[in-house]
């Protein structure tokens, strides 16, 4: 199973009043496992940086001037994440109707709503009442996010991968251990790990006394006892 762990930054809060994705930075997943692959992009808004976005950020319009527009990075993106790979994000609400509105800008497809799986709302389920910013559920985690001075996408991307993961139950919560985690390239799709039956049973470990011991205390039970159904 693929996932992409992503994140944007951008100028401000509503592509509706302008604003624009600045930076994105993606870590992608294999079943729950970083691949080591990465997607890391600088973009030119096209319109003058705020103040508050570049205090937030540290990207100024003189760094971000010579950087490639999102219509020129757009298939490169879209490659990346692929056509179905589950989106990681954190506020993914926030980051879909950036990304979203972007495509449509250049003219390419949609993301799909359904493709979001929104640890927001995940760390709110597991637990309601308590703060749920990334920061927040470092501190809870233990996850060091110390270089975390500013917000960067892949930075960002990379924290948010060790808390997601940390949120499912580990880095393989299903035990389904595999020798090679990773697909090769153009590989088919990857087949899901199952546990068969044994072809032979295991012999039982019980003695004779055991089994006595254990007919003996059933019978007490009486015949409703489970182990006599």
């Amino acid at each position: 199973m693929r996932e992409i762990v992503l994140d944007t930054e951008t100028t401000g809060f509503e592509p509706s009043e302008g604003h624009r994705i600045v930076e994105i930075g993606a870590v992608e997943l294999f079943n729950h496992m970083p691949t080591g692959r990465t997607y890391h992009q600088y973009i030119n808004p096209e319109r003058a940086m705020p103040m508050e976005a570049f205090q937030v950020h540290g990207l100024g319009d003189d760094f971000l001037r010579d950087k490639p527009k999102f219509a020129e990075i757009a298939q490169d993106f879209l490659d990346f994440i692929g056509p179905d790979a589950k989106l990681v994000i954190h506020n993914a609400a926030f980051d879909m109707k950036f990304l979203n509105a972007e495509l449509s800008w250049a003219k390419k497809p949609l993301i799909a709503a359904d493709r979001a799986l929104d640890t927001l709302m995940m760390a709110r389920r597991r637990f309601p009442g308590s703060p749920a910013s990334l920061d927040a559920l470092c501190r809870r985690f233990n996850i060091d996010n110390s270089s975390r001075t500013l917000h960067g996408a892949l930075l960002d991307s990379e924290i948010l991968a060790d808390v997601y993961l940390e949120l499912i139950g580990g880095r393989q919560p299903g035990f389904g251990l595999s020798i090679d985690p990773v697909p090769a390239k153009n590989a088919g799709p990857a087949e899901e790990w199952r546990a068969f039956p044994r072809p032979v049973a295991l012999p039982s470990r019980l003695t004779d006394a055991e089994a006595e011991a254990h007919a003996a205390f059933v019978a007490k039970l009486g015949e409703k006892a489970i182990w006599n159904r």
